[in-house]
């Protein structure tokens, strides 16, 4: 335990200089506005790239779920209004599970009241 926390510190007092100089302000490569300028191009055209990437990367994920909605949903009996909710399909398979449900009961009531007949069921 005194060990692994000691390593920690350790580990932690080597990676801090490297980190406290990322961003000095005091850099000497970056003394002239020139300097500053391509720095501040450069980060510019990292976050254009990035955005570019991000909003590519969620066109896909919209892509995908629609596709879903429309074509992954039907494959397993389900079918799927355009707003991603269920609609008939689903309203008959929970009209069915209530009779059934309520046919179950009948005949547990039926059992437990001695027709044996329906304890079979």
């Amino acid at each position: 335990m005194k060990k692994a926390f000691l390593l920690g510190m350790v580990l932690a007092t080597v990676a801090l200089p490297g980190v406290a100089l990322a961003d000095d302000p005091n850099d000497p490569a970056m003394r002239s506005s020139a300097a500053r300028a391509r720095d501040r191009e450069a980060i510019r055209q990292l976050n254009l790239r990035e955005a570019a990437r991000v909003r590519e990367r969620d066109a896909r994920y919209a892509q995908g779920r629609s596709d879903t909605r429309a074509y992954g949903a039907g494959s397993r009996g389900y079918e799927y209004d355009g707003d991603g909710g269920a609609n008939a399909s689903y309203a008959r398979s929970r009209a069915q599970y209530e009779r059934e449900l309520a046919s179950w009961r009948h005949a547990v009531a039926a059992c437990q009241a001695g027709n044996y007949d329906y304890c079979a069921r």
